[in-house]
């Protein structure tokens, strides 16, 4: 079991029940810290005053100083209960100060003028401060106890429909990938949010399957039916004077014509996966040099630890003569075919490929910027499709100097085929 992402949806559901459950611990702790505050200051106050007010009488009766107070002069006063005793108005009133004397003791004095005297009494309050702060620790406690147990139950509870959501992505890569028959469906018997999202996400999909299967339709039947008026075509072509040059015209335009149709043909049969791959083993090196002598177009070849694998020949020639046909209409001289292990990169020094091809992929009679050429942008689909029918991977990009770059990795190599020293280099 992997670490857990903590920026997964139901950890972010967690932290916020647990900042929740914080701040609510919070306002309730301070609110019940003041009320208890104010009650023990009241009550030890009233303590206080009964206290002095008793001692104030023993001292009217008798004149001198009780033997539960203290009688002291003005300058014996501490400097705080001074204060407290300078900022009175009202004759008679009783002054009051906390005094911490020792960690964990706490003292309240209460005093009045008597004369040039001040009457002081001190009521021990370590009892109550204390009980604060033990309350003070058990709410503390509490709310650490209460997140505890509601951390895991928030992450518990979000489990299923985090189940929902990555059920839904899962299925959308699916789709993304090719899968177009799949479906995100219903799970569960609530009715929310995700719920109507993973309707629409079906709804989409089957919109888009609808679509993508009546264009492969279209091009299907579209190829079909121009192959029989298209023969009759190249029979009649053939017919004409060969010293023409109308009719050589004709007949090259007749050809591009049939060239179109069965690659139309090609990709309605590669969108309906129908291609099988028949695998057997090649020697890379070798195979790439005799497709790029007989491809259309000069290349240079380089040999570099070329490998056996075990794969379609016919597809990947198919690939290569594509990627190759694509460098000399779209790019520039020269064109380097480089074969390093079971990769095969073709290179051109044109102006490289549009940004739409690096982004998104080659696209049906899409051919991307207009500095690159003409055509019916049906030879990189091509060779993406077999390469998919292969289970290579077919990757573009442009090279830092300049140029397209196409790669085909063709996957692991078989042992034992490496090619020898001299056969490196063409």
């Amino acid at each position: 079991m992997g670490r857990p992402r903590l920026r997964a949806l139901r950890w972010k559901i967690a932290a916020l029940t647990a900042a929740a459950c914080c701040a609510v611990a919070a306002v309730v702790g301070v609110l019940v810290h003041g009320a208890t505050a104010e009650q023990n200051e009241k009550y030890g106050r009233d303590r206080a005053f009964t206290q002095l007010s008793a001692a104030q009488a023993e001292f009217d009766r008798t004149g001198s100083r009780p033997p539960d107070a203290e009688l002291m002069t003005a300058d014996e006063v501490p400097e705080p209960l001074a204060r407290s005793l300078a900022e009175l108005r009202t004759p008679g009133a009783i002054a009051t100060w906390y005094d911490v004397q020792e960690p964990n003791w706490y003292w309240l004095w209460a005093a009045v003028p008597v004369g040039d005297h001040v009457l002081a009494v001190r009521t021990d309050m370590s009892a109550e401060v204390r009980r604060l702060q033990l309350l003070d620790r058990s709410i503390v406690k509490a709310v650490l106890a209460a997140l505890v147990v509601v951390v895991p139950l928030a992450a518990l509870a979000t489990e299923p429909m985090n189940r929902r959501l990555r059920h839904g992505a899962r299925t959308a890569r699916s789709i993304a990938g090719g899968n177009l028959g799949a479906r995100i469906g219903r799970r569960g018997r609530a009715r929310d949010e995700i719920t109507d999202m993973s309707a629409a996400v079906d709804a989409m999909a089957a919109a888009l399957q609808h679509r993508l299967e009546s264009e492969k339709r279209f091009t299907a039947d579209v190829a079909h039916e121009l192959r029989t008026p298209l023969m009759g075509l190249v029979t009649a072509a053939g017919l004409l004077d060969e010293e023409d040059e109308a009719a050589r015209l004709v007949r090259e335009r007749v050809a591009t014509l049939r060239a179109l149709t069965e690659d139309l043909l090609e990709v309605s049969r590669l969108d309906a996966g129908a291609e099988r791959a028949r695998l057997d083993e090649v020697p890379l090196g070798e195979f790439v040099e005799d497709v790029v002598r007989r491809a259309e177009g000069a290349a240079d070849v380089r040999v570099e630890d070329a490998r056996t694998v075990r794969t379609d020949p016919r597809r990947v020639e198919r690939v290569l003569a594509n990627l190759i046909a694509n460098a000399h209409r779209h790019g520039a001289a020269p064109v380097r075919v480089t074969v390093s292990g079971t990769r095969i990169e073709v290179r051109d020094h044109g102006p490289g490929f549009p940004a739409e091809v690096l982004a998104e992929g080659p696209r049906r009679f899409r051919t991307g910027a207009v500095e690159r050429g003409h055509g019916h942008g049906l030879g990189l689909t091509i060779a993406s499709g077999q390469a998919s029918v292969l289970g290579a991977a077919l990757t573009f990009r442009n090279a830092a100097d300049g140029g397209a770059v196409a790669c085909l990795d063709l996957g692991p190599a078989e042992a034992g085929g490496e090619l020898p020293a001299d056969r490196r280099h063409v």
